[in-house]
């Protein structure tokens, strides 16, 4: 049986000062798998997508992603971690204004020698690259030579999916990624990240607090149900 891409046990954490905001005493989800995960804003979406890509550090428990323990890595290596097998769309897209289009997207393969090797083996960075735009409906040359600042947030959000793509990840964590589409660009643009992930039998977590995606995914689960924290908080 293959091992989860990502394995949670006895997870606590808590914003200093705050109560906490996660309590999840197991979590797994499989190669392959696309995973829808709900909940409203402010139960702790973000900060477990955070965990579980190891730009947080948690007050206790583990959090195995890839057969490695994020808990007992250092920042460098969590970072590496991430660069090689890690495919993230931030929710607040996280580009790089001064690089065009299609720079932002070749960025990753450059902190990344298994990521550039898959994209040299695909036809090189900068084709990759266009194939994952054009998919998205960003297929303009004058478009994709500007620089993201001069993009709509739509648009924007796009560029982070693609970036996010690229070189093959092993898991794809898409934190609200579709706020800003309108509904076709958003069933295209799951459609998308659904694709990717099959061809590759890479993970999908993709969260978001509107319910009505959940039948877009393969299994789906609220927060509440897994976070004894919420559950708790709810009871009082």
């Amino acid at each position: 049986m293959t091992a989860p891409v990502v394995n949670i046990a006895d997870l606590r954490f808590a914003w200093p000062g705050q109560p906490p905001l996660l309590d999840v005493k197991a979590f797994e989800l499989a190669a392959g798998e696309r995973l829808f995960l709900r909940g409203p804003s402010g139960s702790g979406k973000s900060t477990l997508l955070g965990l579980i890509a190891g730009v947080l550090e948690t007050d206790q428990g583990s959090i195995s992603v890839l057969g490695q323990d994020m808990t007992q890595l250092s920042g460098s290596r969590r970072d590496q971690v991430r660069a090689d097998h890690l495919g993230v769309i931030f929710q607040l897209f996280n580009l790089v204004p001064y690089l065009s289009v299609v720079q932002n997207v070749i960025l990753p393969c450059r902190f990344s020698k298994r990521r550039q090797s898959e994209v040299t083996a695909a036809g090189g960075a900068d084709q990759e690259a266009r194939r994952l735009l054009a998919q998205l409906g960003l297929e303009d040359p004058d478009l994709l030579a500007r620089n993201v600042t001069d993009l709509s947030v739509g648009q924007q959000q796009r560029v982070a999916a693609a970036r996010a793509l690229i070189g093959n990840p092993s898991l794809i964590i898409a934190d609200e990624p579709t706020s800003a589409l309108d509904a076709d660009t958003r069933d295209r643009f799951i459609g998308l990240l659904s694709a990717e992930a099959k061809k590759t039998n890479a993970a999908l977590l993709f969260v978001s607090h509107d319910a009505s995606l959940a039948k877009l995914f393969d299994r789906a689960i609220d927060l509440s149900e897994i976070n004894a924290a919420a559950q708790l908080a709810g009871a009082v």
